[in-house]
Parts: structure tokens; sequence; C-alpha cells
């Protein structure tokens, strides 16, 4: 009988070959033929139970797998369709605590990612289902592992090491869009390469290494606005991180799955992600990250009190030290950072009339703070600091601020700065002299050039 569900993997590979039912089945008959199986004669009434979820006895299952293979152009199995009980479940954000299943799983999302280049190819996961995912992650460990040496060596390791943090540097400075599918091919070789087998001795480095490329492809994905993939790159990064004995370095991967939900729109289950990751952040890094976007998402909400009291917790920390053995993966979160968060913060409050400092003291704090190389987040910080200025009555300030910004803003690849440049066009809107005219103007080109997409 067919599964309510159906079979989302073999719907999706179908609907990428862009063959119809009636030429699947005939290809399949005349496949089988040609292998003596002349029973197997399939039509579209057939091929459609198949895409409903009831599953076909062998051979058909391997003969589908060749015929859709052949038509997609990549290699495709029985489980990449769904077919057999190793399928992957490609639309669930939920990971099996198995090495090779979740690999697996990881592989699928990336290969239907590149293959199908669509952004509604998954659904974004929200409410219980994204919190329960994370916190299973943040709790698991895998249950098996193949020790075969094919799959990596020190060398390979290494590569992928250095390649990621190319990526990073890339990603940071320009954008991740320009470099995005070669980060999601990446991710998806060293998911190919985990199934292969990761030997013992290289076993922390490959999950820490597949991690953080995990992490970073997630990042670029939502930065391009593909919400719903980024989400399954972060939940397998979270798990890699258990793999890898870094549960902090899962902490702060679901810290980047909260940040998505602030950026959409869901500030509740931002806080619950927030929730599960304070529960298991241990470092003072990974505790103050945590602290600090969480009395953000307070401002969001308009709740001044919590905001201050999670603000001044990250405020402490910071005062006490991170420690000198602070993660590279966490080095990013210094009081500059934090500066940008109390920035937006501040700027919620205000337009819900409360906070006490204007949020244009907050950006210029985070501008002073930021490190070489953090380029899109300084523009970030330099269109929040002139839409401040604007909502402060500064309009002067604000257009030669927002000029500064978007000369800076036309080099980099980004949606959250195609976002950033909309609070920017509303915030001056209420001015009509001609240097703010001319901001809006510019905003408006480049805003159009880079625009910012709506989750499936």
């Amino acid at each position: 009988m067919a599964s309510r569900s159906g079979n989302p993997h073999l719907e999706l590979w179908i609907a990428a070959t862009g063959l119809s039912h009636g030429e699947i089945a005939r290809r399949i008959t005349v496949s089988a033929k040609a292998q003596g199986h002349r029973q197997i004669a399939p039509d579209t009434t057939r091929v459609r139970r198949w895409m409903d979820g009831e599953k076909p006895r062998p051979p058909v299952p391997a003969l589908l797998a060749d015929v859709l293979s052949e038509a997609a152009g990549q290699p495709l199995t029985p489980g990449d369709l769904g077919l057999t009980a190793a399928g992957v479940v490609l639309d669930s954000i939920q990971l099996p605590l198995l090495t090779e299943a979740a690999a697996q799983a990881l592989a699928g999302w990336a290969q239907m990612d590149l293959f199908m280049n669509r952004r509604d190819t998954l659904k974004l996961a929200v409410g219980a289902p994204l919190i329960l995912a994370a916190e299973r992650m943040l709790g698991g460990t895998a249950r098996a592992l193949n020790h075969d040496t094919k799959g990596f060596d020190a060398d390979t390791v290494t590569a992928l090491e250095e390649v990621t943090a190319f990526f990073t540097t890339a990603d940071a400075s320009k954008g991740g869009g320009l470099y995005r599918s070669a980060i999601v091919a990446q991710l998806a070789e060293a998911a190919r390469r985990i199934q292969d087998g990761v030997p013992p001795s290289l076993r922390g480095r490959v999950f820490a290494a597949t991690a953080d490329l995990a992490a970073l492809a997630g990042w670029v994905s939502h930065d391009c606005g593909r919400y719903a993939i980024a989400q399954r790159f972060w939940s397998y990064g979270t798990y890699a991180a258990g793999e890898a004995g870094q549960r902090d370095r899962g902490v702060e991967i679901v810290t980047r799955m909260s940040h998505q939900m602030i950026y959409l729109g869901h500030p509740q289950d931002a806080l619950g992600l927030l929730g599960v990751a304070a529960k298991k952040a241990t470092l003072p890094a990974t505790r103050a990250l945590v602290a600090s976007q969480t009395g953000r998402v307070h401002a969001a909400l308009g709740d001044e009190r919590e905001a201050d009291r999670h603000l001044g917790d990250t405020d402490d920390l910071l005062a006490d030290g991170l420690g000198d053995d602070v993660p590279e993966w966490v080095a990013y979160f210094d009081a500059a950072e934090h500066a940008g968060a109390r920035a937006v913060s501040a700027r919620d409050l205000a337009g819900l009339h409360r906070g006490r400092r204007a949020a244009s003291g907050h950006f210029e704090d985070a501008l002073k703070l930021r490190r070489p190389g953090f380029d899109r987040v300084k523009v970030m910080d330099r269109v929040g600091l002139a839409a401040a200025l604007f909502d402060e009555g500064e309009a002067e300030r604000g257009a030669a601020a927002a000029h500064q910004a978007l000369d800076d803003a036309a080099r980099v690849d980004s949606t959250l700065v195609a976002s950033r440049l909309n609070t920017l066009l509303e915030a001056a809107r209420p001015y009509e002299t001609a240097a703010v005219q001319d901001v809006r103007a510019r905003a408006r080109d480049l805003a159009t050039a880079r625009p910012t997409t709506i989750a499936a």
C-alpha cells in the first residue's frame, strides 16, 4: 500500500530528469527485456504509484535507478530514489544517528541542491520539528562506522581543512554567492568519502573539518537565500561536531540556525534553539555567543528587561576574558560582534519606543572594533549605522554614512546586505532632500541587483 507521505526522493529525481511517466515506463520495459526480464512492463499508472510510495519488487528498483541515472546525468542508487530501507528522507531535517546513513543523507541534500538549482526543493523547518532536530543532534552520537581506509588519509584531511579555511576567509570578505556551488560540491565529496570509510586515527579531524565545511555551506546558502537547504547542512554540521567530540562546535552551529529564524521572522523558534544551545554550551566563548544572541531575540520581541539581562551576561563574560584557547570556529565572536548584536537590539527596541541608548552609538562601537577581513559584516554595520541615523533624525549624517556604506556594499554579494539596504530605504523615507533622494536611488538600484528572497 502507498504511504501517505509518498516518495519525495523519487518525485524530485523524476522532475529533475524531465521525463514523462510514460517515457520512464517505456525505458524500464526496454531495459528489462534487454536483461531477460520479459514479465516487467510497467505503465504510467504504476510509475505514479511508485511516486505515491508503493515499493516495487526487485529488479525494478535497480532498473529504475539505471534509467534515471542516464537521464539525469548523475549516478543514482535505489536508496537515492527512496526505494530501499536505506533511502534518504530528503525532505526531513532529521538525521539518522548512523555514520554512513547520515553521510548518505548529506550527500542526497547536496546532490539535489547542486543538480536542481532550485530554492524550493526542500521545505523550511519551523516550530517543534526544528527545535527537536537541534536537540537530537546535540545529544546524539553515531552507532556505527565503516573503518575502511579508502575514504581519507592524512593528506586528504589536510586538503579538506585547507580548502575550508580558504572558503571561510573568502565568504567573510566578499560574501558566499560566488563560492557557494564549490563549497556545496566539496561537502558532497566529503560525504562520499565518509561513506567509503574513515580510519579511526583520523576520525576526529575528518568530522571536525566536515562540521566546519557544513557550517560554512549552511551559512553561504542562507546568505544566498536558500534557507531550507541551509538548515539541512547545519543539521549535519551539528551532528558531525558531535562525531568529532566538539559539542560546543555544534552549539555554535545551532546559533546560526537561530540567526536564520530571527531573519525570517520566527523569534520564538530562535529562542527555542538558543534554549537548547544554552544547555550544551560549556566554553566561555560559546556561552557568550548564546547569551548575546538570546538578548538579541528578546529585543526583537520587545522584551527590554530580558534583552538587557542576556546582553549584560555577555558583557560580563567578555570582561572576564574568553580564554587563550578560543577555537577558530568561534573566534569571530568578540566585542565587535557583541556590539553588533547590541546595535540591532537597540534598533529593534527603538522601533518599539523602548531602549535607553541610540542604536547609532552601538553601530559606531562595532565598526571601531571590527578586525580586518570581515568586510561583509562591516558593510552591514555601515548600512545599519546610516539607517539608525535617519531614524534618529540625523538626516545629513545619515546620508553621508549611507553613501560610504553603499560604496562598500557594491563589492559584496550577500542577501543579508540586501536586506539591510531595504531597512535603509525605509528609514530614509521621511526625508526629501536631494542628498537623501540620491541615497534612496542608489540603495534601490543595489537592492534590486541583489534581491532578498522569501523562504519556501
